[in-house]
């Protein structure tokens, strides 16, 4: 596996929640959702509600876009992907949190159950300088060239995640 997707991966199972954006017919939406990856079978799984509107959004147009933000060290990721719901206990039960239990008290037999997967197709990464000395070398190094700071655009990589 390439270094940047051991990174993308890595982001995803260390970042916590992120935003997934949807299609729909009056343009885009985005929803707060916890994403749990399978870096083994390069999916990304979602524990999510039927009685949203992400379900029948995806059946029209499974083409999504998932967007994470690691604060602590710089990083920004915007993963472009496929998704399915499935009606799937079994695969709820294995991405299952105790904190999941809040939203469905049958657990991942509840019928509300669904589990959203995401087949990563294409991610851009920025990874910015983890600590807040190198931002501070960065923009001193600018002041004193007259050159913009190395601190995303120049850091930005842009992986195919089909190609593993």
């Amino acid at each position: 596996m390439h270094q940047h997707e051991q990174r993308i991966w890595e982001l995803l199972e260390t970042s916590g929640v992120g935003m997934l954006t949807t299609q729909f017919a009056e343009g885009l939406r985005s929803r707060p959702l916890e994403p749990r990856p399978d870096r083994d079978n390069g999916a990304i799984y979602f524990i999510t509600d039927a009685r949203g509107l992400k379900d029948d959004e995806i059946e029209a147009a499974p083409d999504v876009c998932l967007t994470l933000t690691n604060h602590k060290e710089k990083a920004y990721l915007s993963l472009t992907a496929r998704a399915s719901v499935l009606r799937d206990p079994l695969l709820a039960a294995k991405f299952w949190k105790s904190t999941d239990d809040v939203w469905w008290p049958g657990g991942p037999e509840d019928e509300n159950v669904r589990v959203l997967r995401l087949e990563p197709l294409r991610a851009e990464l920025w990874d910015g300088p983890a600590s807040s000395f190198v931002a501070a070398y960065e923009f001193a190094k600018a002041r004193a060239t007259g050159e913009k700071p190395n601190l995303g655009e120049k850091r930005k990589v842009t992986v195919d995640m089909q190609s593993s």
